[in-house]
């Protein structure tokens, strides 16, 4: 296949290519880490931070030979993602989902019962169960691959030194040749919309709700606003998304966002967009929301039980002792690195959501990894433009590559192939069809630019998309492909067919 072709070719190239400056650098950096005279308790890596980019860098490093600790404030290792962010989200999202379908789809397939309840602490005690379950399993890697695990707050004193405030109330100051930052992101805040996790709440207030809002307004429209609105908007609540942009989820590629709104539309969302808010009133049983046209205008109120603020992430790097030592950040305080992920300080590096770049878990573990690579004297590789990113609603969204506007806007010239899954023998079985696959590729070439897909699972159909983009494959590559019927993947295929030449079942 074309696709095999260029791998071999590429890997042998990159073999050939390496430019003498690299290698010079890799064994200079090997060198300096062999020869670097320490104590017996220095380490050769020091991990600020235990969530995915963290703790994935920590065992990487040992797995390369390297003496590590990794220091996580929180006292359960898996950062925001695994303990208030991805993992929960997921759950809720899973149970409310198995919920709403009970209620509005298993009667057509045959399925009848007299009665259907939700019991919420029951549905939160399986979410905290395998939010427990996975954070355990990471301790339990880190004593397989010999990482020193330090629960405490830690900060820069040195280039060589972090200083821990250990929750046990302790401290200490642990040494190291190199130190990875890697301490994540927090909530963004809006002005005049102070959170108290109670009927004002940021994300991880929204995964504890003790009841369901009879009335939720989610002030932005982006991937965790969605999604759990999509959650309670699904066990009941009557949910209005208050955005400031005239689009939601911005980013997305425009099609497919028009068709993702009206879905979310028919299951009840409501949006109000070039929307600012502009004020909140929390003293009463409820909470009262000023709002007013992003353009101005005039003011109107809205009322709900729960507001959730879900406008964005900000890097966590306050309090880390960056300026102690000299590390540069920009302007909203990301830390500043090249690309081998080292700051301006010698031994310093940085990582996952606290620099430029996708503010997603699983870009945080590539840089992990890349990261530790090049402290080892190898070579790491990570691509942003090759970064899926998935909205975990139903039908989910999943993308790689550019959208139909970033490809306008750098002047290529393009073919478009889309196939719907209504025309998908799977999709039409199990009665959930609603969605597309578009595919975007280099009219000269055929090379895939980009692949958007709405559907049932979209965030695992996604994948074999980003191997053809790392690959530089045509879409003829995946049209080519033997593709098992029936499947949701077929429609992948048919989308590559429509795209170089002609689908066969539209």
């Amino acid at each position: 296949m074309a696709m095999a072709c260029l791998a071999r070719r590429k890997c042998f190239l990159l073999s050939r290519n390496l430019s003498s400056d690299t290698i010079k650098y890799s064994l200079s950096l090997a060198s300096f880490s062999r020869g670097f005279a320490s104590g017996s308790d220095d380490n050769d890596v020091i991990v600020i931070g235990g969530g995915p980019g963290g703790y994935v860098a920590a065992i990487k490093a040992a797995q390369l030979g390297l003496k590590t600790t990794c220091i996580e404030k929180r006292g359960t290792l898996g950062g925001t993602c695994l303990n208030v962010g991805c993992i929960p989200s997921k759950a809720l999202l899973h149970s409310s989902h198995l919920y709403h379908e009970a209620k509005h789809s298993f009667s057509s397939h045959g399925v009848k019962f007299s009665s259907l309840e939700i019991d919420l602490p029951a549905m939160m005690a399986q979410k905290d169960k395998a939010v427990s379950n996975l954070t355990r399993g990471i301790e339990g890697l880190f004593k397989k691959n010999k990482v020193n695990y330090v629960k405490g707050y830690g900060k820069l004193v040195s280039p060589t030194e972090v200083s821990v405030d250990t929750i046990d109330g302790g401290s200490t100051v642990v040494k190291g040749k190199n130190i990875i930052i890697a301490t994540g992101s927090d909530v963004k805040s809006l002005p005049g919309v102070p959170i108290d996790e109670k009927k004002i709440v940021s994300s991880t207030g929204a995964l504890a709700l003790s009841e369901i809002p009879k009335k939720l307004i989610v002030i932005g429209a982006g991937y965790i606003g969605l999604e759990m609105g999509s959650v309670w908007g699904r066990l009941g609540s009557e949910v209005t998304v208050v955005e400031f942009a005239p689009d939601i989820v911005p980013t997305m590629d425009g099609e497919v966002r028009k068709q993702f709104q009206r879905s979310l539309e028919k299951q009840g969302m409501k949006f109000l967009l070039k929307t600012k808010v502009v004020g909140v009133d929390s003293s009463g049983d409820g909470v009262k929301l000023t709002i007013e046209p992003a353009a101005g205008g005039d003011q109107t109120t809205l009322e709900a039980d729960v507001v959730l603020v879900s406008a964005g992430r900000t890097p966590f790097t306050a309090g880390l002792g960056l300026d102690k030592i000299g590390v540069e950040t920009d302007k909203i305080g990301r830390i500043l690195v090249n690309e081998r992920f080292a700051t301006n300080v010698p031994s310093v590096f940085a990582i996952g959501d606290v620099i430029p770049g996708p503010m997603l878990a699983h870009k945080a573990e590539e840089d992990g990894v890349a990261c530790v690579e090049y402290i080892a004297g190898k070579v790491g590789h990570v691509d942003y433009d090759k970064v899926p990113g998935v909205v975990y609603t139903h039908p989910e969204v999943a993308s790689v590559g550019k959208t139909e506007e970033q490809v306008k806007a750098l002047g290529v010239e393009y073919r478009v192939g889309k196939f719907p899954f209504l025309a998908n023998s799977r999709a039409k079985a199990i009665d959930d069809a609603e969605g597309l696959v578009k595919i975007l590729a280099e009219k000269e070439t055929d090379k895939i630019l980009g692949v958007h897909i709405m559907a049932p699972n979209a965030g695992e159909l996604i994948h074999e998309a980003v191997i053809a983009l790392q690959y530089d494959a045509a879409s003829e590559d995946i049209a080519r492909v033997c593709h098992a019927h029936p499947t949701m993947s077929e429609a992948v295929k048919e989308a590559a067919m429509a795209t170089f030449d002609k689908p066969i079942h539209i």
